[in-house]
């Protein structure tokens, strides 16, 4: 059974799932749809057509499925979707998707949004995923699975971050980062491999030494062109998941340059 503390808003027209904890002064509007087990700690405010899944938990003063901020946006009905068993810390705002991304913002499972942190619309968020405190995604942000976004970061819109990659505290992202590639700085620039990581979530050495390899050949070696380079690696590492996810990463169609070494064309 949910329960509802007296001093909660909760608009008739919502949809709230099994053993849904909403606590003091909060505040959910018509068209947003709750799962099971979610927990609303207090102050939170949820609005627009937005689904979340089962066994979230919000803290106090996060916004979740305002309006865009996007001066485009006329007001046309778009939808926030959120999975299952994420953590919305204090102040983390979400805004829902725009007519120019397909109308969607959409986040998985599994993942943690530190204090303050703001996603944009239309930005796409795997599983996993987590943003440390104050990071900020613009517009149209695609993050692949386990990537983590460190705090005070900020990523330009139409960049893809690639799984299992690492951005480090107060960077500037302004391109594309690869699958397992760390990054820093500002503008921030490719550093390598995200090694501890890895290791963490347990890719067995050899996986990990061609993926070094790999590496060098794409970003430290000054042997022919990207393509050529690619094409190689293509060839050497087809066996190797990860280096080929690499490959596929810098091969798709994309808005955004992809993220270099210092002092790599």
């Amino acid at each position: 059974m949910s329960s509802i503390h007296s001093t909660a808003i909760v608009s008739s027209n919502a949809k709230i799932g099994k053993n849904v904890i909403i606590g003091p002064y909060c505040i959910v509007n018509s068209g947003v749809t709750i799962g099971d087990s979610c927990k609303l700690i207090a102050n939170v405010f949820m609005d627009g057509n937005t689904t979340i899944g089962n066994n979230c938990i919000f803290y106090p003063f996060s916004s979740i499925g305002t309006n865009p901020q996007d001066l485009k946006y006329k007001g046309e009905k778009s939808s926030l979707i959120i999975g299952n068993n994420n953590t919305f810390r204090e102040h983390v705002t979400i805004n829902p998707g725009t007519k120019g991304g397909g109308l969607i913002t959409k986040i998985g499972n599994n993942c943690l949004f530190m204090i303050s942190c703001h996603v944009a619309h239309d930005c796409i968020i795997g599983d996993n995923v987590i943003l440390v405190n104050n990071a900020s995604l613009a517009g149209h942000v695609v993050i692949d699975n386990f990537a983590i976004i460190g705090a005070l970061s900020g990523v330009h819109q139409f960049c893809r971050i690639g799984k299992h990659s690492m951005i480090g505290a107060m960077s500037g992202i302004d391109s594309d980062v690869i699958p397992y590639g760390t990054v820093v700085g500002n503008r921030a620039f490719l550093s390598g491999l995200n090694i501890i990581g890895l290791k963490r979530r347990g890719f067995n050495k050899s996986v990990i030494q061609d993926l070094k390899k790999a590496y060098g050949v794409l970003f430290v070696s000054n042997e022919g062109t990207i393509s050529e380079r690619i094409k190689e690696v293509s060839e050497d590492f087809n066996n190797n998941e990860p280096v080929m996810e690499i490959v596929e990463f810098l091969t798709q169609e994309k808005s955004r340059s992809i993220c270099k070494p210092k002092n790599v064309s």
